[in-house]
């Protein structure tokens, strides 16, 4: 995910991730330790943000957008990606004690990449929705919607902690979810 955005984000014309050493898929280079303690702690947590500078963008406003798109799309791809693979190893004779262990890894794995797909995409910030959303916000309004980030970020924090969020969220990973599981016809579903 976060690899994704520093790519995107290089190929757009910002090095900021390459110079600072984020454009890497060692896992150990992404973590926050107080992203990590939280997703121990509290099942939520975070990664590090790579730094990006949209003035290296020719269109800073796109290409923000397509750098914060990047990480919820590689979420979706190694979904996929995912379920292809399971689909392929149901072709061969796999015993039962471990079938079911396999099962299980591919359906976290897919169930983690879709959550944090759908996470990331809602349009309030700090997640990567909100940058995408800003493409499509009329200066004005975009002023605006960062001048009281702050009290957003507050307020989307509140809601998740509460668990108001919990449920529009999951009804939205359940769909992509089954959907990718019947794209790849493997045999196993949620509901």
């Amino acid at each position: 995910h976060e690899w994704a955005h520093g790519f995107i984000a290089y190929k757009l014309g910002d090095k900021t991730a390459k110079y600072e050493g984020r454009l890497t898929l060692n896992p150990i280079k992404h973590i926050d330790p107080l992203g990590a303690a939280a997703l121990i702690l509290f099942k939520f947590g975070w990664a590090k943000p790579v730094p990006i500078d949209p003035r290296n963008f020719k269109h800073p406003k796109v290409g923000m957008a397509l750098t914060a798109l990047a990480g919820p799309t590689s979420n979706l791809l190694a979904a996929v990606l995912g379920a292809i693979i399971f689909n392929i190893l149901c072709l061969f004779y796999i015993p039962l004690d471990y079938f079911k262990y396999i099962a299980l890894f591919f359906s976290s794995f897919i169930s983690i990449n879709v959550g944090l797909a759908v996470f990331n995409l809602i349009p309030l910030p700090p997640l990567d929705g909100s940058k995408v959303l800003s493409i499509f916000l009329p200066d004005k309004i975009l002023y605006k919607f960062y001048q009281y980030r702050l009290y957003i970020e507050m307020v989307v924090f509140a809601l998740l902690f509460m668990g108001v969020l919990s449920g529009p969220i999951y009804f939205i990973q359940e769909k992509v979810f089954n959907f990718i599981v019947w794209l790849a016809n493997i045999p196993f579903g949620r509901g």
